[in-house]
């Protein structure tokens, strides 16, 4: 009888931790609850054994098991597949795939079996609740959408759930009754929405049956479709088809302001299927209601952000990634995994296609098409609208009005004159990025970081955009006492204040991450946006994708130029993604678009080939230098970045580490000097980087998994250190 239970905790040491069961019931895949130093913990039960390298006497005994079923085979293996590739410890893996409410030891502990459900009409019920009672209005509307809803759910769905329900016994509303045993979800949909979904184009119709004859069997397959083209038409296509043979979708998207849209369209697509959203913005209840009813297989299509590629779906039959090309689908902290590279592997490991879409593919991705890794089908039209005009406004000669040229305001009024809506694209918030000196050539420079403070007019401070410091702005220089301080550059503030001075009678409206803190904030901008409230927009990337707003027509793209002065090799890459994909704003409907881009270079090759609306020809370019110059996708690299408060405990650390990986001798792997990180110093810690590259992946992965463990100390270390595989920037 297996007595020892090996568990992984969410902790920075590799695992696994022996415990000793007890008379609790556990299985491999169990949630438990045991001690861990001073505290208790949630862990994962990865093995089972009938003997330990401790001492009977010294193992701790698990205290509970959570009362939900334990993970499966398939989540288990995802989990360890990512802490070998990322190095990572599997128990911080495990805890990051979990939802949150079930990382606490005490969940579940007093829930009660009851279920509730009407008992009278609920218009009386629905009249008591206050505007302002959106837990309860959540209530509400999950007992109408449900025969019975049990105490846990409504738990999950409003902290408050208890006493309201309460209440609502009492005055008879609704009634409380012992909970019933739940049935499996059904494996067939009878109604899958509306009898006559659009018509597909020809394009639109060849890409959905290509990829319908691979259902089945995993086929990575690239959409290449230009913005504005129906990719989305042909995702829903293929939901449809899926769903019909009880089979559910994992949709994945890269940003959280595009859920909540896309979910609309989906819902009202498919009326009579579950459909569920997950991401960072959802409450830790609601996040785990819907976790749990897509692991049950009741939800038959899951969209998500990065994080969603982690839930379990018992009859997957279909992986989507949307905008595949976006940097967001890369974590940046912790376990820095890439949500588009998992999809690939969920897909293979489920036996289902892959279908990964963009107007602008990553490189990466596009190799794989080209040398036949990946399927591909394409998208070269747009079905109601012409592709807008693209056109270059030179600004070297030029003074420019906060940023905005003479010829560039001209176009946003007459554009406003024939009551059409205008997109004002920089990519960069606050008013502007330095505050400056010109008496002695002071800048306000943040004190914890390498970087320069951004000035916000709006609340009076300076503030860094790396480490979050904030600061009044200074009446005067620090240094010479010049009190004629002056913002330079430009940033979202100061256009929107242009704007608004120039254009009085002009409804602007800006759209960063600023302004769209609140919740909510986005979906009311849109909303406003939708209805022709607004007449410019002024927008960070946010506005960039995913977005279609019938009459906008006009887009002026501000401070393009900057990317050119990067010294990031991928630079060229990202700054045509993102033009492409604000461009494509303009224009959606029947009313021609067109983008004007001002700039010091309209000759350079990245607006020539903006100009042309011409991926192919410029990632064939790109791919040829980097072929040529030896960079991914020809090659695969690693970052060890290292921090610490002290600069020389940082320089020592990577010194070492690099030493150690000289002693692997390895002809297939390249190990670079140690150099300091682009942005030097942030939040009071001094960072530093080494490069690591392979000609292959299976090199990279071999040496990794001989190198990270030589930099695993058993004593703490005031060096913060970790390996950052396939990096997206260096």
């Amino acid at each position: 009888m297996m007595t020892i239970a090996r568990v992984e905790l969410d902790v920075p040491i590799p695992g696994p931790f022996d415990y000793a069961i007890g008379d609790a019931a556990v299985v491999v895949g169990a949630l438990v609850a045991v001690p861990f130093g001073r505290r208790r913990q949630v862990g994962v039960v990865t093995a089972l054994a009938e003997t330990s390298a401790i001492d009977r006497s010294r193992l701790k005994c698990i205290e509970r098991v959570l009362p939900i079923e334990p993970l499966t085979a398939d989540t288990l293996a995802l989990a360890a597949f990512c802490a070998e590739y990322y190095r990572h410890p599997l128990g911080q893996v495990l805890s990051i795939m979990l939802p949150t409410m079930l990382r606490k030891p005490d969940y579940g502990k007093r829930m009660r079996a009851w279920e509730y459900r009407f008992s009278a009409d609920a218009s009386e019920l629905e009249a008591s609740i206050k505007p302002r009672a959106t837990g309860q209005r959540r209530l509400l509307q999950a007992l109408q959408n449900a025969e019975a809803l049990d105490a846990v759910q409504a738990r999950l769905i409003y902290a408050g759930a208890p006493r309201v329900l309460r209440e609502w016994v009492d005055k008879g509303w609704i009634e409380k009754r012992a909970a019933r045993s739940k049935s499996a979800a059904s494996s067939k949909i009878s109604s899958l929405g509306p009898a006559a979904p659009p018509e597909l184009t020809d394009e639109q119709q060849q890409a959905v049956d290509a990829i319908s004859n691979t259902l089945g069997s995993f086929a990575p397959w690239l959409l290449y479709g230009v913005t504005g083209s129906g990719k989305t038409e042909v995702y829903l296509s293929l939901i449809e088809r899926v769903a019909a043979s009880g089979r559910q979708t994992l949709l994945l998207v890269p940003e959280i302001n595009l859920t909540p849209q896309l979910e609309a369209r989906v819902q009202d697509r498919f009326p009579d299927l579950e459909i569920v959203s997950l991401h960072s913005g959802l409450a830790e209840g609601e996040r785990l209601s819907r976790w749990q009813k897509a692991r049950n297989g009741q939800a038959m299509i899951v969209l998500g952000t990065r994080l969603a590629v982690f839930t379990p779906l018992p009859r997957l039959g279909l992986v989507i990634v949307d905008e595949e090309h976006d940097a967001s689908f890369k974590q940046a902290e912790g376990l820095r995994y890439h949500a588009r590279d998992l999809a690939v592997y969920v897909a293979k490991s489920a036996s289902v296609p892959v279908l990964l879409g963009s107007a602008t593919p990553s490189l990466e991705t596009y190799a794989n098409a080209i040398e036949k890794r990946y399927r591909s089908t394409s998208l070269t039209l747009r079905p109601s609208a012409e592709a807008p005009t693209v056109e270059f406004i030179d600004v070297r000669k030029q003074i420019l009005d906060h940023g905005l040229s003479a010829e560039a305001l001209a176009a946003i009024s007459d554009c406003i004159g024939r009551a059409e809506q205008c997109l004002v694209y920089i990519n960069r918030r606050g008013f502007a990025p330095v505050l400056l000196c010109r008496a002695c050539g002071w800048m306000a420079q943040c004190q914890r970081c390498s970087a320069r403070l951004t000035l916000h007019s709006r609340s009076l401070k300076l503030k860094c955009h790396y480490c979050g410091h904030e600061e009044r702005i200074q009446r005067a220089c620090p240094d010479c006492g010049n009190q004629d301080l002056q913002g330079l550059g430009q940033g979202t503030q100061r256009v929107e204040e242009a704007l608004r001075t120039r254009l009085a009678d002009a409804r602007v409206l800006r759209v960063d991450s600023d302004s769209t803190r609140r919740r909510n904030a986005f979906a009311e901008m849109r909303n406003q946006i939708r209805s022709e409230q607004v007449d410019v927009l002024v927008g960070t990337q946010m506005l960039a994708k995913g977005h279609d707003f019938p009459k906008l027509t006009l887009v002026v793209i501000l401070g393009a130029d900057y990317a050119l002065y990067s010294s990031d090799y991928r630079a060229g890459e990202r700054l045509f993604q993102q033009l492409m994909q604000v461009a494509g704003r303009a224009g959606r409907a029947d009313l021609p678009g067109r983008v004007l881009v001002q700039t010091e270079f309209p000759s350079h090759p990245v607006y020539q080939a903006l100009a042309r609306q011409d991926f192919s020809a410029y990632a064939a370019d790109l791919l040829a230098e980097r072929r040529h110059s030896g960079f991914p996708p020809y090659v695969y690299q690693a970052v060890l970045r290292a921090e610490a408060h002290r600069e020389d405990q940082m320089w020592s650390f990577l010194r070492d580490a690099a030493s150690k990986a000289a002693s692997l001798v390895d002809a297939n792997v390249t190990v670079y000097d140690c150099v300091p990180a682009p942005i030097f110093r942030v939040a009071g810690r001094y960072r530093g980087q080494l490069l690591l590259q392979a000609g292959s992946r299976a090199a990279m992965r071999h040496f990794l998994a001989r190198w990270h463990p030589m930099l695993i100390t058993p004593k703490a270390s005031p060096v913060r250190w970790i390996i950052d595989v396939d990096p997206v920037e260096l």
